[in-house]
């Protein structure tokens, strides 16, 4: 659904407006030598034409400053943990970046000094329980700015709140055009609101539009917010479309089907690229049987009128919360002889998929393949799920009792114990009663670290988070603990309001805190996306578990991942990622390691890197993960190599 269609003035001033401002920045993104959005382009590539550091200059690399934004110091006792997982944006000759409580910095990019700070709600700090995340922000220009107006130049954020807010790229001021004193409340009718949404993605920019989605909390609710995507005025706040995600007659029933990662916008043609997630509440369906074709699904939408040009579900009835989590990239890639458009989609169970990018239409063959029933009353899981026949999984989808994993001949039988005692019939296994092992996790595959592409050779580099969970479905709805939700170790309890059930999920360990599955448990992967064949793959990282740090040198079990790669000019793949606080430089070519540097935490972010003052920088958020249990801090560090 959306708001009535725009006169046909409006929308030939919007395309006019859209042209001009896509111009003004064709240099950059011919040449990709910048990294003004999230995804280093529009695009979304994640890919650099820099190669200042490369293959043969890459061990020279050292630390070139070190911000602290102090968000580490700002959390009180009993509110739960942030995770520094900010990807930042270089434009306008300055570095920008949110924390985890959606404050903006502007950061000189030579020195790492702070130039000016936006805080929009500083009581949020003492008063919200939920965790904190911000991963990047986004910026816009008008097309000529005028010298001496404010907010000609704006960098956008969204919060916790659901609010949009807008502020003066120069100096950090709020724009006071930009909806009610530079913000936008998105639960408000006036903006199309349907409900309590947070922001933990950039908005893109679309021309003079700035197109927003926004995240649904998991498994709280049957009825939460509908999903809802928007597209705003980047000077005003007005709304100029909207689409939602849920169908009008389930409006009601169910919610969800949001859009919480990255997102991506193709600026020659117009075209918006939404990766959506679970209708709500997302283990748990029986009360929407009917089907809702845009949840779960890549969403083509016209950037000027909302509309849906074509969309293709990858997961039917979501009973596994494998929301589509990473941002799509868009690219071109040969067939027979041309250069098609493309865009790709990876998942959280691992698999890639590949639509020519105009019409949909599938670049690599896909299978409806037969999948588990449900056991549960009244529900319907799907029969079928789409499997690409090409890439092969890039994450561990099978699993059998005899690969189980142990340190020790008692710890490997204690998960034996476990693996029978649970259901497990493969990929796609439904939530129970008994307790259901998914492997893929909710957690893995690529998950919101996503993947970067190599255009000079058409090679997706994606890394694999390989390790699996339990979730139990607790019939009743009765217990207050429950109702309220609780933790216990690795394993969260929460009642599903408006189900007959309460939600138990956790890790699937040993009694040691190891993963039952087998490694590797992270991995990284180079795919010629031309032929869908590996070029390479790698285990990624190193862990010590508990008091085993003696296999701490077992550098083929990898380690959980949270965070994703890019990859430059220099022939170089940049990522951390993983739990053993390390930096990483590979080969693309052949996946050697050429390069570490240890982070004082976990670097469970995506980088990015830039030229200022003719030397090329890396940049990464050493921050850690709430979601794993790292240490966390707050360190952004900027590496070069020496003058």
């Amino acid at each position: 659904m959306r708001l009535p269609t725009k006169t046909i003035a409006f929308c030939a001033a919007m395309l006019a407006a859209f042209l001009s401002n896509a111009a003004s920045f064709g240099a950059d993104l011919e040449s990709n030598r910048g990294w003004g959005t999230y995804g280093a382009v529009p695009g979304g590539g994640r890919y650099s034409a820099l190669d200042q550091i490369n293959r043969d200059t890459v061990d020279g690399l050292e630390v070139a400053w070190v911000h602290r934004s102090g968000h580490s110091d700002r959390f009180k006792d009993g509110l739960r943990p942030a995770s520094y997982e900010v990807t930042p944006i270089f434009a306008n000759n300055h570095l920008y970046i949110c924390t985890p409580v959606n404050r903006i910095l502007a950061i000189d990019p030579e020195t790492g000094a702070e130039k000016w700070a936006f805080d929009p709600h500083e009581q949020l700090i003492a008063e919200d329980p939920s965790p904190f995340h911000c991963r990047g922000v986004s910026y816009w220009q008008a097309e000529e700015p005028l010298r001496e107006t404010a907010c000609q130049k704006r960098v956008f954020n969204g919060d916790r709140d659901g609010r949009l807010f807008a502020v003066d790229a120069d100096t950090g001021r709020p724009c006071e055009d930009f909806g009610d004193g530079g913000f936008v409340d998105l639960k408000d009718s006036r903006y199309g609101g349907t409900g309590d949404i947070f922001m933990t993605s950039p908005p893109a920019i679309l021309g003079d539009a700035v197109i927003v989605g926004g995240a649904v909390g998991d498994n709280i609710r049957a009825d939460s917010a509908d999903g809802v995507i928007r597209a705003l005025d980047a000077r005003t706040g007005e709304l100029l479309w909207r689409l939602v995600t849920i169908p009008e007659h389930l409006r009601d029933t169910t919610g969800g089907a949001d859009v919480w990662p990255p997102y991506t916008v193709d600026a020659e043609r117009n075209m918006v690229f939404m990766p959506t997630g679970s209708p709500s509440v997302d283990v748990y369906g029986a009360h929407r049987s009917d089907p809702i074709p845009y949840a779960n699904a890549l969403l083509a939408i016209d950037g000027l009128t909302g509309e849906v040009i074509w969309h293709y579900q990858i997961v039917h009835h979501d009973l596994f919360d494998y929301d589509l989590p990473a941002q799509p990239l868009l690219v071109d890639l040969e067939r027979g002889g041309e250069s098609v458009p493309a865009v790709i989609q990876i998942t959280k169970m691992g698999t890639v998929f590949v639509f020519h990018r105009e019409t949909g239409e599938p670049l690599f063959p896909i299978e409806e393949r037969p999948v588990p029933a449900s056991d549960i009353p009244g529900e319907m899981a799907a029969q079928t799920q789409p499997f690409p026949v090409k890439p092969e999984p890039f994450a561990q989808q099978v699993l059998r009792e005899e690969d189980l994993f142990g340190l020790t001949f008692w710890d490997r039988n204690k998960c034996r114990e476990s693996f029978r005692s649970l259901r497990y019939d493969g990929i796609f296994t439904p939530p129970s009663e008994r307790g259901s092992l998914m492997l893929p996790s909710p957690a893995g595959g690529g998950n919101w670290g996503g993947a970067a592409f190599e255009p000079t050779r058409n090679v997706l580099i994606v890394k694999a988070n390989n390790v699996g969970m339990v979730i139990r479905l607790i019939p009743g709805s009765g217990d207050t603990e429950a109702q309220s939700g609780y933790q216990e170790g690795s394993t969260v309890v929460s009642y599903m309001e408006g189900t007959p059930y309460s939600l138990e999920l956790g890790m699937w360990t040993s009694p040691f805190g190891v993963p039952c599955n087998p490694p590797p448990w992270g991995e990284l992967s180079a795919i010629d996306m031309n032929t869908g064949e590996y070029l390479w793959r790698r285990p990624l990282g190193q862990v010590a578990f508990g008091p085993f740090n003696l296999f701490k040198t077992f550098a083929s079990w990898g380690s959980p991942t949270v965070g994703g790669p890019i990859v430059t000019a220099g022939g170089l793949v940049f990522i951390a990622a993983t739990m053993d606080s390390t930096f990483r430089a590979f080969d693309v070519g052949t996946g050697q390691e050429l390069w570490s540097a240890k982070l004082p935490v976990p670097g469970m972010a995506v980088p990015m890197t830039y030229e200022a003052g003719g030397r090329q920088y890396v940049v990464i958020a050493a921050g850690g993960s709430a979601l794993i249990g790292t240490a966390l801090s707050d360190h952004l560090i900027a590496y070069t190599l020496p003058e």
